[in-house]
Order: C-alpha cells, then sequence, then structure tokens
C-alpha cells in the first residue's frame, strides 16, 4: 500500500489531546493558566491535521493505519487499527472542531477555579477517548474509546466532586452507561462467533451473503442489531437508558456542551450508522428503534416545557433532538442522522455555551424565574443565543431548518411497514414535537433574554474568550446547514447507503442535489418552528402582558397530568422503586443475613467450636498423677462394665 500524507498523520490526530493532557496537568502544577492554552493548542492542533487527511482522503481515498498487532489468541488476531473515511472525517472534524472552540470558550469560564489543570486534563482525555472511538477500524479499537468516553464523562461530570450530588450525578452516567455497554458487548461476541472478524470493512460482505444465503437467519442479525442498539441507547440517551443525561448538568456547563454537541451523545449515532449494512438487513431492530426515537423526542420536548433550569431545558432538548437522529436512521436515512448531528453540534454547543455565559454573568445563577432582560446586559450572548434558538427550532434558512425537513421527508416516504397504524402516527408526532422544540426554546429565550431583570446582582457580558467562540458557532448555525445541505449527501455516499434500498433516502429526500426552491416555501415548510415561537414569544414575553398568566394557569388546570410531565414522568422514581431499592435490600440481606450470618457464622462458629474443644481437653491435661490414674481407673470400669452388658 502506498504511504499518503493522510496514512503518516492518522495516528496524531488522537494522540496530540492525549499528550495535551499530559502536559496540560504537569505545566499547570506551577502555573494554572498554561493548562488551558496547552490543551486548547493540542486541540486545535487536532483540528488542523483532521482538515489535513480530509483533504487527503478526497483525494486519494479512505486510508487504514494497523499502528500494531494488539493481541492473538488462538485463531483470533486483532491489530490496533486506525479507519479514516468520509464519516471518520465528519466525526473528527466536529470533535475537534466544537471541541477546540470548548476548550477556548474554558479558559475564561474556568479562569478562577483552582483544579483547572485537573479540568482541562480531562477534557483533553475526553477527545482522545472520543476521537479513538470514531477512528477505530474495527470494533474493538471503538469499544476502547467507547469505554473511554464513559470514564472522562464519570470524571468530568463529577469534577466538583465535593458536592456528593454531583457526584452522584457522575456515578450516575458511568453505572447507566455501563447498562448499554452490555448491549454492545453482546453484540460484539456475537459478530465474531459467527463471521470471526470484528473489523468494519471486513464484516460487510460476509453479513450481507450469510444472511442471502440462510434467510432464517435474519433472528440473529435482528438479536445483534438490537444489542448494539442498547448500548447506543445508553451512550446517545434514548428510553429507557437517557436518565444519566439530564443529572449530567452537574459539570461545568463546557463539559455539559463537549458532551451534549461534539462526543459523547453522538457515539450511539454513530455506531448504528457506521453498522447501517447490518440494521438495513434488520427491519425488526430499524421498527424497534423508530418507535423508540419516536417516544424519546416527544418526552424530551415535553419535560423541557417544565424546567426552569436553562441547562436542564438544553439537556432534555438534547435528548429530545437525538431522538430525530435515530428517527433518521430506523427509516434509511443515515446519512440524514449524520447531517442532523453536524448541525445538532453547531447550535446545540453555542446553545451551551451562551447558557455558560448567562450563568457566568449573571453569578452563578442557573434559574431563569431569576433572569429576564439580560438582551441590555450581555447583547452578543442575546444575540448568539437567539440565532441558536432560530436554528434548533428548524426555521428557514438557519442549518437545523434543512436536516429536519430531510428527516421528515424521509418519513413520509418511507413509512416501516411493520409498524402498522404506529406508522402514519409517527410522523404527526414528530412534528408535534418539532413545534414543542420551538416552544421550549424561545421559553427559554423569552425568560432569559426578554422582559425586565428579575435578579439581585447586576449582570455583565463574558470576556472575548468565552464571546468568540459563540459568535463562530452563531455563524455555523445560520451558514452550516446551507453548504451542508448541498454537499453532505454526495460526500458520504461511499460510506452512506443514498439509494438502492427500500430504506434509500436519496428518494426520500429530493430536495438534496438539487437547487433549493423559493425562500416563501421553505417559511411555510417552517410552519411548525414558527408556530412554536409566536406562541411562546405571545405567552413568555410582555409584547401582551396579561397572557403571562395562561401557562401558570395551564399547569394547575391540567393537574396530576401536568405534575406527571414536571416530574419527568417519574422515571427515576420508578427506576429507584422497581431496581434501586431492590437491588439494595438484596445487597443488604445478602451482607446481613448471607456474608455476616452464615459465612462469618460459620467461620466464628468453627473457631468456637475448636475453643471449646481445646478448652474441654485442656481440663483432662492437669499434669497431676493422680489425675491420670483416676481417669484410667475410670476408663478401665467402663470397659469392664461395656464388656458386661454385651456378653
Amino acid at each position: 500500500m502506498d504511504v499518503t500524507l493522510n496514512y503518516l498523520v492518522l495516528p496524531y490526530i488522537p494522540l496530540l489531546p492525549l499528550v495535551g493532557a499530559l502536559f496540560a496537568y504537569l505545566a499547570g502544577q506551577r502555573n494554572r493558566d498554561a493548562a488551558g492554552v496547552i490543551a486548547t493548542a493540542a486541540s486545535t492542533l487536532a483540528f488542523v491535521l483532521s482538515i489535513v487527511a480530509t483533504l487527503d482522503m478526497l483525494k486519494n481515498g479512505p486510508v487504514e493505519h494497523v499502528l500494531f498487532n494488539w493481541f492473538t489468541v488462538g485463531t483470533m488476531s486483532v491489530d490496533f487499527t486506525l479507519r479514516f473515511d468520509q464519516l471518520t472525517a465528519t466525526m473528527c472534524l466536529v470533535v475537534t472542531g466544537i471541541g477546540s472552540l470548548i476548550h477556548l470558550y474554558s479558559i475564561g469560564y474556568m479562569a478562577h477555579d483552582e483544579s483547572r489543570p485537573r479540568f482541562f486534563a480531562y477534557l483533553n482525555l475526553f477527545m482522545f477517548a472520543m476521537l479513538l472511538l470514531v477512528m477505530g477500524g474495527n470494533m474493538l479499537v471503538t469499544f476502547v474509546g467507547w469505554e473511554g468516553v464513559g470514564l472522562c464523562s464519570y470524571l468530568l461530570i463529577g469534577f466538583w466532586h465535593k458536592n456528593t450530588a454531583y457526584a452522584a450525578a457522575g456515578m450516575k452516567a458511568f453505572v447507566v452507561n455501563r447498562i448499554g455497554d452490555a448491549g454492545f458487548l453482546l453484540g460484539m461476541f456475537l459478530l465474531f462467533v459467527n463471521f470471526n472478524t470484528l473489523d468494519y470493512a471486513a464484516l460487510k460482505d460476509p453479513v450481507v451473503d450469510f444472511v442471502a444465503q440462510n434467510p432464517q437467519s435474519v433472528a440473529l442479525i435482528t438479536v445483534i442489531a438490537l444489542a448494539l442498539f442498547v448500548g447506543a441507547c445508553g451512550k446517545s440517551a434514548q428510553i429507557p437508558l437517557f436518565v444519566w443525561l439530564p443529572d449530567a448538568m452537574a459539570g461545568p456547563t463546557p463539559v455539559s456542551a463537549l458532551i451534549h454537541a461534539a462526543t459523547m451523545v453522538t457515539a450511539g449515532v454513530y455506531l448504528v450508522c457506521r453498522m447501517n449494512f447490518l440494521y438495513t438487513l434488520a427491519p425488526i431492530a430499524l421498527a424497534v428503534m423508530c418507535v423508540i426515537a419516536i417516544g424519546t423526542a416527544f418526552i424530551g420536548a415535553t419535560i423541557a416545557i417544565t424546567q426552569n433550569d436553562i441547562k436542564k431545558v438544553l439537556a432534555y432538548s438534547t435528548v429530545s433532538q437525538l431522538g430525530y437522529m435515530f428517527l433518521a436512521a430506523s427509516v434509511g436515512g443515515y446519512w440524514i442522522a449524520v447531517f442532523y448531528l453536524v448541525t445538532h453540534a453547531f447550535f446545540k454547543a453555542c446553545l451551551f455555551l451562551g447558557a455558560g455565559s448567562v450563568i457566568s454573568g449573571c453569578h452563578h445563577e442557573q434559574d431563569m424565574r431569576r433572569m429576564g432582560g439580560l438582551w441590555r446586559y450581555m447583547p452578543i450572548t442575546a444575540l448568539t443565543y437567539g440565532v441558536s434558538v432560530l436554528a434548533i427550532a428548524g426555521i428557514f434558512p438557519f442549518a437545523g431548518y434543512h436536516a429536519k425537513h430531510a428527516i421528515f421527508e424521509a418519513l413520509a416516504a418511507h413509512p416501516i411497514a411493520l409498524l402498522g397504524w404506529l406508522a402514519v402516527i409517527i410522523p404527526v408526532v414528530a412534528t408535534a414535537t418539532a413545534a414543542l422544540t420551538a416552544f421550549y426554546m424561545t421559553r427559554s429565550f423569552a425568560m432569559t433574554f426578554l422582559g425586565t431583570y428579575r435578579g439581585h446582582e447586576r449582570p455583565h457580558e463574558s470576556a472575548w474568550v468565552m464571546t468568540l467562540p459563540l459568535f463562530i458557532l452563531a455563524l455555523l448555525s445560520t451558514f452550516g446547514g446551507l453548504y451542508l445541505n448541498a454537499h453532505i449527501g454526495h460526500y458520504l455516499s461511499p460510506v452512506l447507503p443514498l439509494e438502492g434500498s427500500e430504506h434509500s433516502a436519496s428518494s426520500a429526500v429530493p430536495l438534496f442535489g438539487q437547487a433549493l426552491a423559493t425562500t416563501l416555501e421553505h417559511l411555510l415548510s417552517s410552519w411548525g418552528g414558527i408556530v412554536g415561537i409566536f406562541l411562546a414569544l405571545l405567552l413568555y414575553s410582555e409584547i401582551l402582558p396579561y397572557l403571562r398568566v395562561i401557562p401558570g394557569r395551564f399547569f394547575r388546570a391540567t393537574g396530576l397530568l401536568g405534575r406527571w410531565v414536571e416530574e419527568k414522568y417519574w422515571v427515576d422514581e420508578i427506576y429507584d422503586f422497581c431496581i434501586v431499592q431492590p437491588l439494595a435490600w438484596t445487597a443488604r440481606m445478602l451482607w446481613k443475613v448471607v456474608d455476616q450470618g452464615a459465612i462469618d457464622g460459620a467461620v466464628n462458629a468453627t473457631g468456637s467450636i475448636v475453643e471449646f474443644g481445646g478448652e474441654s481437653l485442656r481440663l483432662t491435661q492437669t499434669g497431676q498423677v493422680r489425675h491420670y490414674v483416676l481417669c484410667m481407673f475410670a476408663a478401665a470400669l467402663f470397659l469392664m462394665f461395656f464388656y458386661l452388658i454385651t456378653v
């Protein structure tokens, strides 16, 4: 194989953040400010190398770099391989590009934190793990990165670990993700047992041929696909494993932005898209994915409406938007899922960093009820946040519009026949959820930036090191969708299918590759978002002040239903009652009854018996001759008596 530039630079893309983590921590022990500079420089260099590798890949084609033979066990030999193709390049650019902006922002946000060397080391380590995940040439290398982001999320979510609630949130994320990881492992085991390889490039043809030659094997493929989807649900916060993501808000806001926009939550979407050839052969798995995705999108959106913590609104928004990505994949629109993943990274990173700017400017206040009127004090933050709200609401020409429009057209063109009447309802629920998204995001904007300030201390705009990333992300949220709309489908076509199957995305989205329709037509297509924005402005701004009492009255009128949604459908409480408490009770029983009672009791009883026996025998060893003679005489009498009665 010819050694290309891409082949040479490939290992350094994940290596730079790893080395940066080490040097940021060590240098930070002498100069805390140096930690942020080193970590940001490492991340930025990784972004530059990702651009270089992408350009070379477009010229010379995808490349695999075998770094070394990882291990050999019997007939199983696994190489530590990095793969760089169109999908990998897209993910690397998102991870390193958005990640670098978050690193830069963090220099300002964490300026007064004494533990920032540790913070920036974790941040760089997180990027290393995510890059390893998306660049892995086989599933085992991906799994190393997969576990790495799980570990780093635990470290970063619980970064302020002296607060026990924050430490518990980090532990919750770690435990819930382990449940999903069990599914990932099961899927890997089944793939290796049946196909003797875990290499992505080597798996496709054997899997397709296996199903073609053995139609009954669809059941096996479905089990594998569902097992891998369980892993994806854990990382990408889908029902029933979404409960960790809102609690991840315990970490510093830049961590929330990194997890929600560029790294961890996109891992599950990436895995499903990477294994698209497997899911295309498993229609039942796609149907299950579709139902879970639409349910997650709707539940996340309804919970977000009731939240007053600005970061919690964005957290449940992420849960909902991830549902849209899986929804696209479930109808075969894998490239549309990646398209929405990229645009979501633009506006969700901007929203989270904007929320961090508000929290910093309002002296660590997160409750939107104590904000209001901040556009006067924080105009740059207000402008960039507002642009991102329009993007996530799906308003033309902002980035979110193009990908959401593609998802809706894919749903209409390729309903899943296995779902029966549900296939008709799903597009309706998806459209309603889009309107809810526009509503709760506009609500957050109105409560935060419009009206009059309801706080106590005077707010202030953030430093340039925080507002510059906001400005760049706002530009991407405005114009990024237009560019991607014209190019990303063709760009991803060598890796992700666009045509040739019943789940073809190319026929589902005729808009791509053609000239854009008139602006009026696009605005009409944004009607759901426009309605949501209009209603939220009426109810939460001061346009018509007397309407502001309606949300409270409506909530009280809904009674138990409103309380149910506000309390997040009591999912955490149900899990606690059905899983956590029974396990805790079982653990206590095992501890008290089995461990302390049976095992410790048996050991202690053995010791007591030996002690009693020893004490009893000690009574016979007095050292006195007359005592021994007496015992011999008694024994002789006993033997004589025993002889007489038995003869």
